[in-house]
């Protein structure tokens, strides 16, 4: 019997040091997968590293109000990130506030005066015919073109030579790509420097004498070609200048990537077709025809007139003038060939097409369709020295906070306010990694409220704590030693701790949901950390206490470790004494 009652014992002390192991090896893990990432500090919230914040109200197009919805709006903010994103201010916040309103929180950086220049301008997609297009930095004026852009670890593999092409959505997989040197660029540009087939009709009749309007033609045909000739698209300040100011019925300069992460430059038409004719689009594993991911696209019905009407006339050019170019916010993301007319309503881009470089596509193409402009209702600009003294103020109504709550578990509970003191460490370098691993990984950022949920968040950790230690002394009260005190007063601390930080939780979790902006940053970091509490209260404090109760110090009730049985009032057990019988008979009482 006594092998039984040996292994149970080593089992029970073996628990409370695997747990304190557990939550160690935790803690060494995030602080290694910090300074590994080299995120060392948490992200700042505009607050606290300036910048500037603008509002922007949703505007309709007149007879379309229902527009403004959650998904235009959602798309929106998607196209905004991207943007501002994409000019390396990767620390840009973006969310909607109430039905119609974005608020976008730039923070203060290199580029952010260009993204404050681009966040509010509606995202544009054009199908502009392809003139000419090589590599930046090439020769020649039929270069293969590119697959759909994205960052290049997006990009489909194979051949330089496999471009998209576009086909009826019905249509047999197409054959291989035309290989024709096109037209020279010169007499390509002469060909198309007139407006557009999408200009109105009053336009065209009002536009110069033939000899006047071909000399006009040749002279902008000429400094097209020399600003052509000049690209650089492997600059990024170059490439955000590309195509400013120009508009649809003109003749434009872009640069995309192609299949093999080169930056190509191109010369495209007049816009054709724009982003609002495309009435859906959508990524589908073709398993029919066995091309694999396509992106379709179905047309409005004016936009499916445009539509065949381009294609009839790219059908009829060689390589590179049978491609279009499909353009998004200046840049080609994506530039397929046509071999006929697509007459349809419907188009498919087939390619060397993963499922992600597909679903790029597709999105970008239904971010062109956005029927919403933007119209700036405010726009701040925060100072980081302003950030900061409130930063300041917060941290030392923390640090008074603390050091409160320090010397009432000092005065009041003495050797256990190790323990909980402890804990609170523990609890703030969890706390601290979360957050820098967190900026990076989801956009955490701390900003002003978040430091307020922290701060709150002392007192909901002290509060377990004291919970946890109160059962602990009751039991004492009762009698029992310290050691099988600690373990009765768990189940019942565990309950009031679990029930306590659930409706903590449970508030954060509603606040969260229900607000924007920053008020939703001290609503997660106070959910942060009310997990955090349950996480060191079972895997750290209550082993710790059990290994504690095993110390001479405390499990002997010494008078300064705040255990102590007659500090507590304990009373040892009373014997349960018989009452005496009563008489037989009540005369006799």
């Amino acid at each position: 019997m006594a092998t039984p009652k040996k292994g149970r014992s080593a089992s029970t002390q073996s628990k409370p040091v695997r747990s304190l192991v557990l939550i160690l090896i935790a803690l060494v893990a995030l602080t290694g997968g910090m300074f590994a990432s080299g995120h060392t500090k948490p992200r700042l919230g505009i607050d606290l590293a300036g910048g500037t914040s603008i509002t922007l109200r949703a505007v309709p197009e007149a007879g379309n109000e229902a527009a403004i919805n959650k998904t235009n709006m959602d798309t929106a903010v998607s196209i905004m990130e991207r943007r501002v994103n994409g000019l390396g201010v990767s620390e840009s916040e973006v969310q909607t506030q109430g039905r119609e309103n974005i608020i976008v929180n730039i923070p203060k950086g290199t580029n952010s005066e260009q993204a404050r220049k681009q966040v509010g301008t509606t995202a544009k997609l054009y199908f502009r015919p392809v003139l000419a297009t090589e590599v930046s930095g090439g020769k020649g004026t039929a270069s293969p073109s590119p697959s759909p852009t994205g960052s290049p670890s997006d990009k489909p593999s194979g051949k330089a030579t496999d471009k998209p092409e576009a086909t009826d959505k019905n249509s047999a997989s197409p054959s291989a790509t035309p290989t024709t040197q096109g037209r020279a660029v010169t007499d390509a540009l002469k060909a198309d420097a007139t407006p557009s087939a999408s200009a109105s009709d009053d336009k065209a009749k009002a536009s110069p004498s033939p000899s006047a309007s071909g000399g006009s033609a040749e002279a902008d045909a000429s400094a097209l070609q020399a600003k052509y000739a000049k690209l650089d698209c492997t600059d990024e300040k170059t490439r955000s200048s590309v195509g400013d100011g120009v508009k649809a019925s003109e003749m434009t300069l872009a640069c995309g990537k192609n299949s093999q992460g080169q930056w190509q430059k191109y010369i495209l038409g007049p816009a054709e077709v724009d982003g609002t004719d495309v009435d859906k689009a959508q990524a589908v594993l073709n398993t029919q025809t066995g091309a694999g991911w396509t992106v379709t696209m179905d047309f409005t019905d004016g936009g499916a007139k445009k539509f065949a009407n381009i294609t009839g006339k790219l059908a009829q050019n060689q390589s590179p003038q049978n491609q279009f170019a499909i353009v998004l916010d200046g840049d080609v993301v994506s530039d397929p060939y046509v071999r006929q007319a697509l007459t349809g309503g419907n188009a498919e881009i087939s390619g060397n097409f993963n499922q992600q470089s597909a679903q790029d596509l597709s999105n970008m193409l239904s971010y062109g369709a956005l029927p919403l402009t933007f119209k700036v209702d405010s726009m701040t600009t925060v100072t980081a020295a302003l950030g900061g003294d409130q930063l300041q103020a917060g941290l030392i109504a923390g640090a008074i906070g603390l050091a409160l709550v320090v010397i009432y578990l000092l005065a009041y509970y003495r050797g256990l306010s190790f323990i909980a003191i402890l804990s609170l460490l523990v609890s703030a370098a969890l706390t601290y990694t979360l957050m820098a691993l967190l900026g990076p990984a989801i956009g955490f950022a701390l900003n002003l409220p978040a430091v307020c949920g922290a701060i709150v968040a002392i007192g909901i950790t002290a509060d377990s704590f004291i919970v946890y230690f109160e059962r602990v002394r009751d039991e004492i009260r009762e009698g029992r030693s310290l050691r099988p005190a600690v373990e009765r007063a768990w189940p019942r601390a565990r309950r009031t701790i679990l029930v306590s930080d659930f409706v903590s939780f449970l508030a954060a979790a509603v606040l969260f949901a229900v607000t924007v902006g920053k008020v939703q940053g001290f609503a997660f970091t106070l959910g942060l950390t009310t997990l955090l509490d349950v996480v060191v209260v079972f895997l750290f404090t209550k082993p710790l206490l059990t290994l504690m109760a095993r110390r001479p110090f405390f499990a002997n009730g010494h008078k300064w470790s705040g255990l102590d049985p007659k500090s507590l009032g304990a009373q040892p057990p009373l014997r349960r004494t018989r009452r005496p019988a009563a008489p037989a008979d009540p005369k006799e009482a």
